[in-house]
């Protein structure tokens, strides 16, 4: 993890960084760490992947100069030689009409795989695991409204708490982190992906879409997978960093105005041994869907 001080000095020199969930367009997008964290380095490849522009929640009335500002940031950076994928997701799906097409340095995909030192790493956004998702995007739509208007109510909460000098909190991580049936989803999610990339001979998978940071090893009946997870800009202000032949969890220093810090986490922490999945038939749709 990098402190405060990091963000003063000369930009860091990074070979590979992953972004995603940024939910540029809401109210709950952290901007003004974001930022900070853009113009602290100079990365050869950007990967944004998916959720970069929250279109699903897109309102004319709501885009405050600061969202407009990580657009160019990013613009600027693919100017100077940075070379950006746009990997879309569920919320700015629309782009994925335009998926394999470039302008300059920016190449809007809807999956990309890379090898970085003699191992092919394969990057998506996830939401193709989603159930809701393909079935009722009418549903994940009003979920992620209520999603949006949580966050808006976590602000009101943290002003309050802060009033009676206590600490901030994050009511969406509180209810993701105590529910079972969120831990199980973010679970079966990362599993999910570790089998399907083992299915298709990759060395490690790189997704976003749950909020969850992570880096560690999942062993599957067809091989020990890493499984990397760049989290988001909404609660954890957390990134993927590749660099030196090593990935790490960059996590955003929080202000008072920004939800608490979670607890700091180290590269492939734990191995765990993966179920079989119970739904095989979702899983044959799936590899279609991606080799499609």
């Amino acid at each position: 993890m990098h402190d405060a001080n990091a963000m003063k000095a000369q930009k860091r020199t990074v070979k590979l960084v992953v972004i995603s969930d940024v939910h540029l367009g809401t109210r709950g997008c952290q901007t003004k760490p974001l930022l900070q964290y853009l113009k602290s380095i100079r990365p050869e490849i950007l990967i944004l992947n998916g959720d970069i522009i929250d279109i699903w929640q897109f309102k004319k009335r709501y885009w405050p100069a600061a969202h407009m500002k990580v657009i160019k940031e990013i613009m600027s950076m693919a100017a100077k030689k940075t070379k950006v994928y746009y990997i879309t997701g569920n919320h700015d799906e629309v782009l994925r009409k335009f998926a394999n097409s470039s302008i300059g340095n920016i190449h809007i995909v809807n999956q990309l795989v890379l090898e970085l030192d003699h191992k092919k790493i394969w990057f998506f956004h996830g939401d193709v695991f989603d159930v809701i998702m393909q079935h009722s995007k009418w549903l994940a739509k009003i979920g992620a409204i209520g999603y949006d208007s949580l966050i808006a109510l976590n602000l009101v909460v943290n002003n309050i708490s802060r009033f009676f000098g206590k600490g901030n909190v994050s009511l969406s991580k509180k209810i993701k982190e105590n529910v079972k049936s969120a831990v199980k989803y973010i679970n079966n999610f990362e599993n999910t992906a570790a089998k399907l990339a083992a299915t298709k001979g990759y060395d490690a998978v790189v997704c976003g879409h749950i909020h969850h940071p992570d880096i560690r090893q999942i062993t599957t009946d067809l091989g020990s997978i890493a499984y990397l997870n760049s989290g988001d800009w909404i609660e954890n202000l957390s990134a993927l960093e590749y660099h030196n032949k090593q990935w790490h969890i960059y996590r955003h220093p929080i202000s008072d105005n920004h939800f608490p810090a979670p607890a700091p986490q180290t590269s492939f922490e734990g191995i765990r041994e993966i179920e079989d999945l119970k739904h095989k038939e979702l899983f044959k749709i799936m590899l279609k869907e991606f080799d499609s």
